[in-house]
């Protein structure tokens, strides 16, 4: 027999859609802050040579600015107000969550629930403004270095590309937290998703002129599409997945009342930590690469030139390192995100417990267990996405936009969004689809 959430989904339809005014609204909401979004990657910055930096940028494209240009929607390829994109802000936020796991200050607010959320919440807006501001002076003084790249060098030109760069960088924290809250989706999520996006059917027409020229075989073509494919349907697979740990409480006396006890389960995913080992270690394999690129390497050394060369976009070395480091942040990052001494407590503190297991440490340390064992699993699955792309594109040139990690944010956001929107016609026919899947809780019958 079907579950009651089974029934419930299968008497959704486009009916139940056009009825539901909250939920249109909150779609219209955030295809017009994606919308302003899109047209802010276009605002380019004051005083610059675009003839120029598009000269120079073309140089570095295979770089880590290329991986970055492809994150904020090609707004660096532009140079446009946008171009620091949303990425200080997740920068931030992850560096707020690791010191939320080793400072006691942060990790008691954390615990004091909606309101130490906004004080972290606060920490966070501020670590944002101080790496933007960094990383945007970082970007004027390197614009001053290229050759007539900027018009008028000096400290006017940085002070106004700082003031651009950082304001660009809160108006889209503001926005994705404007379209969290009114919105569909995580906001945040969703403008790394447009970004993306906007730039694959360029990627699409690319390859296909790759292939119309010669370049590229109409099998090697075919591959891709083959291959792109079976990884969205694994990507769909996994980040579904979850290892589910069965949760019993006893029966328990409230007053004069005796309430039976229940079951539920404790999910655990396959793949906690997401799409951030990617980014992560990909960033820093890169930027070795592309700070030799803008610097003089004729008085380097022998050894570092040839680490250079073999730490290259595609070279062997490079995939080593690469796969390595997507499992070192999948167990990194899984460990600051989830913490089994809390869930064991949080279990102990409602009377719960894990069949077999004593509540306490006894139950942290098998949470552990098992966590540690998926989160394998889950490390092979990001290695195997994020690697096997790679491959294709330092064989083929296929752009970063059909990559493993594009496709893990595009599948992953949309699933999260599509959820979201689930949830919303669930919630506004849930009167109606009850009568139908016949758990009747008006007026009892005479």
């Amino acid at each position: 027999m079907a579950s009651a959430a089974e029934q419930l989904a299968s008497n959704m339809n486009f009916g139940a859609f056009s009825k539901a005014t909250e939920l249109k609204k909150r779609i219209w909401f955030t295809l017009g802050a994606l919308l302003v979004y899109r047209l802010g990657t276009y605002i380019p910055l004051p005083g610059l040579n675009m003839d120029a930096f598009a000269q120079a940028f073309q140089s570095q494209s295979s770089g880590i600015l290329g991986q970055f240009n492809m994150f904020a929607g090609g707004a660096i390829e532009r140079m446009a107000i946008f171009a620091l994109g949303i990425m200080p802000y997740i920068s931030a936020s992850i560096a707020i969550q690791l010191m939320t796991s080793v400072i006691p200050q942060l990790e008691q607010l954390k615990k004091e629930g909606e309101q130490g959320r906004k004080v972290i919440n606060q920490y966070t807006r501020y670590g944002t403004v101080f790496l933007a501001t960094l990383q945007a002076y970082g970007i004027a003084v390197g614009l001053e270095g290229g050759n007539g790249i900027v018009a008028d060098p000096g400290w006017f030109f940085r002070f106004s590309t700082v003031i651009s760069l950082v304001g660009g960088t809160m108006f889209l924290m503001w926005l994705g937290e404007q379209i969290t809250a009114r919105g569909i989706g995580n906001g945040i999520s969703l403008i790394i998703f447009a970004g993306i996006v906007a730039g694959m059917p360029s990627a699409i027409a690319g390859t296909l002129e790759l292939s119309r020229t010669g370049a590229l075989s109409a099998g090697l073509v075919v591959a891709i599409l083959v291959l792109a494919i079976a990884i969205i349907g694994l990507i769909v697979f996994v980040e579904r997945a979850q290892r589910r740990l069965l949760i019993q409480y006893p029966k328990r006396q409230v007053g004069n009342r005796m309430f039976q006890g229940d079951t539920s389960h404790l999910p655990l995913k396959l793949n906690t930590a997401g799409v951030i080992p990617a980014i992560f270690a990909s960033s820093l394999l890169l930027l070795p690469a592309t700070l030799a690129g803008f610097s003089d390497t004729s008085n380097l050394p022998d050894w570092a030139t040839s680490a250079l060369a073999a730490l290259g976009h595609g070279q062997p070395l490079y995939m080593v390192f690469y796969g390595a480091l997507i499992a070192f942040f999948a167990f990194f990052y899984t460990a600051i995100v989830f913490n089994p001494q809390e869930t064991a407590d949080n279990l102990k503190n409602h009377s719960g417990f894990i069949p077999g297991i004593r509540p306490g440490a006894r139950t942290a340390e098998y949470i552990d267990y098992v966590l540690t064992r998926i989160t394998v699993v889950g490390a092979i699955y990001l290695v195997l996405v994020c690697l096997l792309p790679e491959f294709l594109i330092a064989r083929t040139g296929v752009p970063f936009y059909l990559g493993g990690t594009s496709l893990l944010i595009v599948v992953s956001v949309t699933l999260d969004t599509v959820a979201q929107v689930q949830g919303h016609l669930i919630a506004h026919q849930y009167e109606g689809l009850i009568k139908k899947s016949k758990l009747r809780g008006g007026k009892k019958r005479r």
